[in-house]
C-alpha cells in the first residue's frame, strides 16, 4: 500500500526505509480521513525555506549526497532578491569565484565581477543542473518542532486570487536559507510621513534615470548607498548623502588584485590585526584622507569590524571621487523632515525633491520559527554557539555567516553532509516498526 501526499508530488512507499518518527504518521493515516482534507505534506528530506543562493546551494549539495528535499519560497522565482529588489548597476563587489556557489562554477567567459543579470542567469542555471524545483509562493507563517513527535511542522499560505491554500509540512530536517536580507528596513524618522516628495527604499530603486535633474538625498553611506549616490551622478541628478557614524572606505582594487582577496590571502599567513593595518595604509596611499570629506574610519579596522559588528567596509567603484569632486554632497545626520525640507543635526537646512533610504535589511526569522534556543531575537543563529550553521532536532541555519556567498556556500557543503551522514546511516539499518501514539496525531 503506498500513502499519496495530496499536493501529488511527493510519495512515501510503505517499504521505504524511514525515520520511526515518520511511522507514527504514517501508521495513523488510514485511520484518519480528515488528515488529506488539511492538507499536510510528508518530506522525506528536508524542508528548506528560502530559494535564494543560500538555499539552492543546500539543495545541490543534498542532490549529490543523493537525500530528497522540498525548498519553500514565498515570491514566485527563485533569488527574488536579485531578481526583483535590487538596482540594475548591480555588479558584483567581490571576483567571481567568491561567489559561485558549491558544485559548479561560473562561465568562464563572465567577467571577473558578474553584472545582476549574469548572476540572475547563473543561479537559474544552477537550479536547472541540479534539478532544483522549488513550491513558489508558499509564504511560510511558522515553524515549530513537535517535541511529542520529535518532528517539524512547517505550516505555508498560498494565495492565487481569491484562493486561499493553507498546507502543513511534517520534516525531520528544517534548513533556514531566508539570508541576512530577507526585509528591508525603513527607520522612523521624524517628519517623513509628511514629506511632500517621493520616498522609495533602495529595494525599490532601479536606476537614476527617474531622479533626473532632481535632489536627491541619499540616507545611507554602505555600498548600496555609496553606489546608488554614484548612479544618480551618472544620471544628472545632485545626490546629497548622510554620514551618520564611521565607515571605512577601501579601494575595490589594490595593484590590479582584488582587496578581498588580498586580505583572504594574508590572513593565512599574518593576524587579522596586522591585515587590518596594513589594508589601511594602501587605502591611503591609492584613496588618501577619507576624513576631510565627511568619512571618518572607525577606530576598529574593517576586518575586525565586520568580524565583531557584520559592518561591511565599503569597496569603492568611483563614488569617492564623486564626493571629492562636490557631485555628490556628505552631510550629517537628520533631525527631521518638514515639507519639501530637511533639517540636519548640524543646523543646516536642505531643500530636496526625493529621498533614497538605503537602510539596508534584516533578517526575517523571528515572524515565522518558533525557537528561542538556536537562534536571537534579531534573527541570527547566536554567537555563543560553536557551530553556527547547526542547531538541535535537525535545525540548521544557512546564509547568515555575514561572509557572503562564500560563506553560504561553505555552510551549505557541510549542513548537506551532516544531513546526508544520518540518511545513509537510517538506510543500513532495518525499518523498525513504532506502535501510532495517537496523541502526535491529535495535535494536527
Amino acid at each position: 500500500m503506498d500513502w499519496y501526499i495530496p499536493l501529488g508530488f511527493l510519495s512515501v512507499r510503505k517499504d521505504d526505509i524511514i525515520p520511526p518518527e515518520l511511522e507514527i504518521f504514517l501508521n495513523a493515516i488510514p485511520v484518519i480521513d480528515s488528515l488529506f482534507s488539511r492538507r499536510c505534506v510528508w518530506v522525506n528530506g528536508p524542508v528548506i525555506v528560502g530559494a535564494g543562493p543560500s538555499g539552492l546551494a543546500v539543495g545541490a549539495c543534498l542532490r549529490e549526497q543523493g537525500v530528497p528535499f522540498v525548498v519553500l519560497e514565498k515570491a514566485d522565482c527563485i533569488a527574488s532578491l536579485w531578481q526583483k529588489r535590487t538596482y540594475d548597476r548591480l555588479k558584483l563587489h567581490l571576483p567571481k569565484k567568491f561567489c559561485q556557489l558549491p558544485k559548479l562554477a561560473f562561465p568562464e567567459d563572465f567577467p571577473e565581477y558578474p553584472s545582476k543579470k549574469q548572476f540572475i542567469d547563473y543561479l537559474e542555471s544552477y537550479a536547472k543542473h541540479f534539478e532544483i524545483n522549488p513550491q513558489f509562493n508558499e509564504c511560510v507563517e511558522s515553524a515549530k518542532y513537535d517535541e511529542a513527535c520529535r518532528l517539524w511542522r512547517v505550516k505555508t499560505v498560498s494565495t492565487n486570487g481569491s484562493t486561499r491554500t493553507e498546507v502543513e509540512y511534517i520534516c525531520q530536517w528544517l534548513v533556514v536559507a531566508t539570508g541576512e536580507n530577507a526585509e528591508c528596513v525603513k527607520p522612523e524618522i521624524e517628519g517623513l510621513e509628511e514629506f511632500e516628495g517621493e520616498v522609495v527604499h533602495a529595494c525599490e530603486y532601479k536606476s537614476g534615470k527617474q531622479f533626473s535633474g532632481k535632489r536627491v538625498l541619499v540616507v545611507g553611506c554602505g555600498n548600496s548607498g555609496m553606489e546608488l549616490a554614484l548612479d544618480l551622478c551618472n544620471h544628472n541628478a545632485k545626490p546629497s548623502m548622510v554620514v551618520r557614524s564611521s565607515v571605512h572606505v577601501l579601494p575595490r582594487e589594490i595593484f590590479g588584485k582584488s582587496t578581498f582577496e588580498l586580505a583572504v590571502t594574508m590572513m593565512k599567513w599574518i593576524p587579522l590585526w596586522l591585515v587590518d593595518k596594513i589594508l589601511l595604509i594602501l587605502s591611503w596611499l591609492i584613496l588618501g584622507s577619507t576624513e576631510k570629506y565627511g568619512l571618518k574610519r572607525p577606530s576598529i579596522g574593517p576586518l575586525e569590524l565586520k568580524n565583531r559588528e557584520g559592518k561591511t567596509p565599503v569597496l569603492d567603484i568611483g563614488a569617492l571621487q564623486k564626493i571629492r569632486s562636490g557631485e555628490i554632497k556628505v552631510v550629517p545626520g537628520i533631525k527631521r523632515f518638514s515639507g519639501g525640507m530637511v533639517d540636519l543635526v548640524n543646523g543646516e537646512k536642505l531643500e530636496i525633491d526625493s529621498v533614497v533610504l538605503a537602510t539596508g535589511y534584516r533578517s526575517n526569522v523571528p515572524y515565522w520559527l518558533q525557537e528561542t534556543e538556536f537562534f536571537a531575537k534579531n534573527g541570527f543563529p547566536k554567537t555563543t554557539i560553536t557551530n553556527r550553521w547547526k542547531g538541535n532536532a535537525g535545525l540548521y541555519a544557512v546564509g547568515f555567516t555575514r561572509k557572503g556567498l562564500s560563506g553560504a556556500s561553505f555552510d551549505a557543503t557541510r549542513i548537506a553532509q551532516d544531513i546526508g551522514n544520518v540518511w545513509k546511516e537510517d538506510l543500513k539499518q532495518k525499518k523498525q516498526k513504532v506502535p501510532c501514539h495517537r496523541r502526535c496525531i491529535s495535535q494536527f
